[in-house]
């Protein structure tokens, strides 16, 4: 077997470019994700962040706390989504997803396989897998019947432990070779998050930038649609 350097693996800046324009794709959208830890105010904070511009997906992410206090914290949450017409995703767990109906769930790679989730959530759920910085992971996710990857960190968070960092080429690589739609995670904020846009990215994937926006979540949320409108 040949045995390859990061170096020789790393992707060209100009991959897709050398393809021409792309295929049609959509234009990219707002992924929002929880904070770590929330109380039931935050339903009122959620409701002003999706009526303030067009948001694709909500995740719940919460955790240190067990599945029945996040099924209590999540009814109202999932209402509120679904009277938006956002998508309502739960974080790490397939039986929870199952148990409030979600309308998909986000695995980590130690979350369980996609084919499970299909099995148990049916054909209508969404299901996200995160691949880090891997072309590998996020190809095997996509055989797996996964219906995106999510690529990251590009950038630092405190939002959690980063272990990967992942190139934007990775982006305009995927969506030149792959339709399946990709999510751009990590440390996003309106001021860095062009370049992922103009890689490729199907999904920007934000938390902390939204949340705590010094003049509040709506306001956070009418600076990435800026942004986004920006790009198109």
């Amino acid at each position: 077997m040949t045995d390859f350097t990061d170096d020789d693996l790393k992707l060209s800046p100009e991959f897709a470019a050398q393809f021409g324009e792309p295929g049609f794709r959509p234009p990219c959208q707002l992924y929002l994700i929880s904070p770590p830890s929330i109380d039931e105010s935050f339903a009122d904070t959620l409701s002003g962040a999706l009526d303030a511009g067009k948001v694709a997906a909500f995740q719940l992410r919460l955790k240190g706390i067990d599945d029945h206090a996040i099924a209590a914290l999540a009814e109202p949450l999932q209402r509120i989504c679904a009277d938006r017409e956002v998508a309502f995703i739960i974080n790490d767990s397939i039986g929870l997803a199952k148990r409030l109906g979600a309308d998909g769930v986000h695995l980590g790679q130690g979350d369980g396989d996609p084919r499970d989730a299909r099995a148990q959530l049916g054909p209508k759920v969404q299901i996200g897998v995160t691949c880090h910085d891997s072309r590998h992971l996020a190809m095997e996710a996509g055989e797996a019947g996964a219906d995106y990857v999510a690529f990251g960190a590009f950038y630092p968070t405190t939002t959690k432990e980063v272990q990967h960092i992942a190139d934007p080429a990775l982006l305009g690589w995927w969506t030149t070779v792959f339709e399946l739609p990709c999510v751009a995670i990590g440390g996003i904020t309106p001021e860095n998050a062009r370049p992922l846009i103009e890689a490729g990215a199907d999904f920007i994937a934000v938390s902390s930038a939204v949340w705590q926006h010094p003049e509040g979540a709506a306001a956070g949320v009418k600076a990435f649609v800026e942004i986004l409108a920006a790009s198109r």
